[in-house]
């Protein structure tokens, strides 16, 4: 399902079908076969086989973790704060789920909690989102859509207002507060999962059937007022598109405007930050703080995984290094 709202100072790649703008395919080949492409669980629960259930590149997370941290030392120079935004998996949530024959290793049920200690011990700002999802799980409320690869409308607002909690209590943002994002009413929607949609044959799509969305009407006039200098700029994947209301909800909790720089999950994160770094945007103004999102399951995957993102995505090392020293002299 597509974002419905294309407001002001919100940098955002062209339209693209359905929430799939997420699905980052580690799968070679476009005819590789559904069942491959997704478990499917218990009660029509679908999973994504692209990330792995018994593996952890604990030599990528720790590169990556460096490379961030490189990021963070450039961004002070230019008195700007990072908070890094490292999303759960799925499976993890969910392992009761899962079939037999698609077990959790230990190190994968493990690794978000190391993920976010060795972030901390690195010295980066990071808001541990385990447990708010946790919580998000309560009667018809859970923290990932049955059928999707993607959290839930309520996971990202409840991300949204932690974040806001975490921002407030470090920095003191510029400027009076006003311009906050005006919230829609909730309204429920039923469609197929991206998981089911795009990669299950008819027959077996019918069968999952179709999951309620329930997300909120989009508030476009009110979203981001007049051309007020936004303090935060979030940067991520379709986790924060507007459609599942991470950015308004923390634009609402903040009560200033906040940006949003987001493309489908197969360009990747490195790529989508060197995008805004390179942009007039950030030449022109410089936000206060730099909200950066990660998926886990690929958060060991660097700015040169060529068999993970797509052309535009990729860059090597030291290409990478080079530009955000360009960016970021």
């Amino acid at each position: 399902m597509t974002s419905l709202v294309k407001p002001r100072h919100i940098l955002r790649r062209p339209p693209v079908s359905g929430l799939v703008a997420g699905v980052l395919l580690s799968l070679s080949g476009a005819a590789a076969q559904a069942d491959s492409a997704v478990i499917t669980g218990q009660g029509g629960w679908l999973f994504p086989a692209w990330e792995s259930l018994n593996t952890v590149d604990n030599a990528g997370i720790a590169r990556d973790i460096a490379l961030i941290k490189d990021v963070q030392h450039q961004l002070e120079r230019e008195k700007i704060a990072l908070v890094v935004l490292v999303v759960p998996m799925k499976a993890p949530f969910y392992a009761q789920r899962l079939p037999a024959e698609h077990p959790l290793s230990p190190a994968v049920v493990q690794r978000y909690d190391r993920v976010q200690g060795e972030l901390t011990k690195a010295g980066l700002t990071t808001l541990n989102i385990k447990p708010i999802l946790q919580a998000t799980e309560q009667g018809k409320q859970t923290a990932f859509y049955r059928a999707d690869y993607h959290w839930t409308a309520w996971s990202a607002e409840n991300t949204a207002d932690a974040t806001a909690k975490l921002i407030t209590g470090r920095y003191r943002l510029q400027g009076e507060p006003g311009g906050g994002a005006v919230l829609g009413e909730w309204f429920e929607k039923r469609a197929f999962g991206d998981l089911a949609s795009n990669f299950l044959p008819s027959i077996k799509r019918k069968a999952i059937g179709r999951d309620i969305y329930t997300v909120r009407h989009q508030v476009e006039k009110d979203l981001l007022i007049d051309d007020a200098p936004a303090p935060v700029q979030v940067i991520g994947n379709s986790f924060v598109q507007p459609y599942l209301g991470y950015t308004q909800k923390l634009s609402n909790a903040l009560d200033r405007p906040v940006t949003l720089t987001w493309n489908p999950g197969d360009v990747g994160p490195w790529a989508t930050l060197l995008q805004y770094l390179e942009s007039p945007d950030f030449a022109q103004h410089k936000p206060q703080v730099i909200v950066w999102q990660f998926n886990e399951g690929q958060f060991h995957l660097g700015p040169d995984a060529a068999a993970q993102w797509n052309a535009k995505g990729v860059t090597s090392l030291g290409q990478w290094r080079q530009r955000i020293n360009k960016a970021l002299p």
